[in-house]
């Protein structure tokens, strides 16, 4: 993912200081300009840069603190927070209703991927219960109604367009009309891009806006454009009243930062990010949980949402009793694929959980890691019963090696190949042992309840005992509730990964 390269960057400079025996002034000011360094080559604003490294400091007086106190663990979270500041306008975008018909409409200069965004977003909601609809008001640009057609007809959502009708206003209101009559909840106005800013692009979304009169407007952006972005979004905000913003081409080599800040800068939230081409690679963003991942945190609460929303209700609790159990066969492993590949993009799911930095995951080689894990499905195909409930990797014997190679057409290396991987996924899932894990909706609950007492029964015992037991725990808890606005428990919570959904 585009910001993968900033997250690890920050990462490695956290892990630095914790290697650090003593932390001083020096391993502070080493901590934070790395920090520095990252944001800014990842195209992040000197000025946005410059005052969260000044906030840092003064929240992390070291001098203040008490020796009892967990330096690393504070430093660590004033990082976490000044990050969320720089990507949280502080203000919620508009929501649709289910049942009460909202017009939302698209804009955006051409070639940052609206038309594909409009049908993502659609097939979002379609998904979630909503009764979407396209309307395509893009007459500039040759082939933009026959691309929607696609879309809409792939995704199975209704649409309206014209080949002969040259006006754009008239299009997006008479489509408005209609849907509005078939009691569709949800109507996505597409509209012109341009390769330029031009005073004609603005007038006429001046219209289509008046028009239709949106709920929400929500602006396109391509994360490459990186610093060139703040006066991008300004303009269209100065034209139409943008609500929202999405973020497109995540999955790109761009910097990305740069959109990022810049976008958080014009004080529009961000809703949604584009992760690939394919439809369903499209991620709600949420502050919390996207820093949490950045920062090799995971998102412990959108990985149980994904579990929910995939693994059938009746092997949750059993998949779930497997995961806090630490125990870890074969078979679940082919269970997780199976379940992996219905998620959707394997790296979104990756990144979710504690440990895993989103570098881990090959920039650009999805498609390869998912064809990697139909051949370990089709390999562990030809194993017995007892090779795939065992978690004694041992058993796996030359022969039975050689058996299963055969028996799947693949090269003997193949299978050994996979073994590592299952050695490496098992000493992962051996790190969750003991953690307790909500039931869903308890996730936001618990976070805005948290205390320690709470707390305590979330963590893993070993990362309880990191700490330095419930004494630890407490203490940890009332540093961060006493230092300027720090938001306590809440973003504790964030800190591994739950933070409100």
């Amino acid at each position: 993912m585009v910001l993968a390269q900033l997250g690890g960057s920050i990462s490695r400079a956290l892990q630095q200081m914790s290697n650090a025996t003593i932390i001083d002034e020096k391993v502070l000011n080493e901590c934070l300009n790395e920090i520095t360094r990252a944001l800014l080559q990842a195209d992040v604003q000197f000025k946005l840069v410059r005052d969260m490294t000044t906030n840092i400091k003064k929240i992390v007086n070291l001098d203040d603190l008490a020796a009892g106190h967990n330096k690393r663990r504070i430093i660590q979270q004033a990082v976490f927070n000044e990050l969320c500041k720089i990507l949280d306008p502080g203000k919620p975008s508009f929501t649709p209703k289910k049942g009460k018909p909202s017009v939302v409409m698209f804009v955006g200069l051409q070639g940052s991927g609206k038309t594909t965004t409009c049908t993502k977003y659609a097939y979002y909601h379609q998904k979630k219960g909503w009764k979407p609809a396209l309307v395509c008001a893009d007459t500039f640009r040759a082939g933009a109604f026959d691309q929607l057609k696609q879309n809409a007809t792939k995704a199975k959502i209704p649409f309206y367009g014209s080949y002969t009708e040259s006006d754009p206003v008239r299009i997006a209101a008479e489509g408005v009309e209609t849907f509005k009559k078939e009691n569709c909840d949800l109507i996505i106005v597409d509209t012109s891009g341009r390769h330029k800013q031009e005073a004609a692009l603005f007038e006429e979304m001046r219209q289509v806006s008046e028009a239709t009169e949106p709920d929400l407007v929500i602006f396109v952006m391509d994360s490459s454009i990186g610093q060139a972005a703040f006066d991008q979004a300004q303009a269209f905000k100065q034209s139409v009243a943008v609500g929202a913003v999405i973020v497109t081409k995540m999955d790109g080599h761009a910097k990305g930062g740069g959109a990022l800040s810049a976008v958080a800068a014009t004080k529009s939230p961000v809703i949604f990010i584009g992760t690939g081409e394919h439809m369903d690679e499209f991620e709600v963003f949420d502050v919390k949980p996207f820093v949490s991942r950045l920062l090799g945190m995971g998102d412990w609460s959108g990985f149980m949402d994904k579990i929910h929303e995939v693994v059938p209700m009746d092997q949750q609790p059993e998949l779930l009793q497997k995961l806090s159990e630490g125990h870890f066969t074969l078979r679940i492993m082919y269970e997780q694929f199976q379940n992996i590949l219905k998620m959707g993009p394997i790296g979104q799911v990756f990144s979710m959980l504690p440990g895993f930095s989103a570098e881990l995951m090959p920039k650009g080689r999805e498609k390869e890691s998912q064809a990697k894990i139909k051949r370990y499905m089709t390999m562990m195909d030809s194993m017995t019963n007892e090779e795939l409930d065992s978690s004694n990797p041992k058993l796996m014997t030359e022969s039975r090696i050689m058996r299963i190679a055969r028996g799947s057409g693949r090269q003997v290396h193949e299978v050994m190949e996979m073994m590592e991987e299952y050695k490496r996924l098992a000493k992962i899932w051996s790190k969750m042992k003991g953690l307790k894990i909500p039931k869903k909706g308890e996730m936001s609950a618990l976070s805005r309840n948290m205390n320690a007492q709470h707390m305590s029964k979330v963590l893993p015992p070993q990362m309880l005992k990191q700490i330095g037991g419930m004494g630890g725990l407490q203490n940890l808890m009332k540093q961060m509730g006493g230092m300027g606005g720090m938001g306590s428990a809440k973003d504790m919570m964030g800190m591994f990964g739950g933070g409100d959904k």
